[in-house]
């Protein structure tokens, strides 16, 4: 189980096959079968974008060694897609069960959008 309750993992911008950069939240990196991988959320960059309309975007993620930055890749699998895509609505309902089970006294309250995954 990845630990992402209420983290802040940044942004990452990806550069996409047009030559084009979209800029990412990170949302969780997980582990998933013999993968780790990644969810990312565009960032808003046209205003007319509704945001329970965005994509969240799952890659492959490979961890650098010696300094090295990590990697992302394509799944390629729809099998693999499925495993990846399963293990990250776990995630998204586990952060969801933990957020109705605290006890918060101060009021502030953690919304989840449910949202389409896909790949690019």
């Amino acid at each position: 189980m990845a630990d992402t309750e209420h983290e802040d993992f940044g942004t990452v911008t990806l550069t996409l096959e047009d030559d084009s950069e979209l800029e990412c939240a990170i949302l969780a990196i997980y582990p998933a079968g013999d993968n780790k991988y990644i969810a990312l959320l565009p960032l808003a960059g046209d205003e007319d974008e509704d945001a329970d309309d965005t994509d969240v975007l799952i890659y492959r993620f490979i961890e650098g060694e010696d300094g090295e930055d990590p990697q992302l890749e394509n799944i390629d699998s729809d099998d693999e897609y499925d495993i990846a895509a399963d293990a990250f609505d776990e995630l998204l309902d586990e952060q969801e069960f933990d957020d109705e089970s605290d006890d918060d006294d101060d009021g502030d309250e953690t919304v989840i959008h449910e949202v389409d995954i896909t790949t690019r």
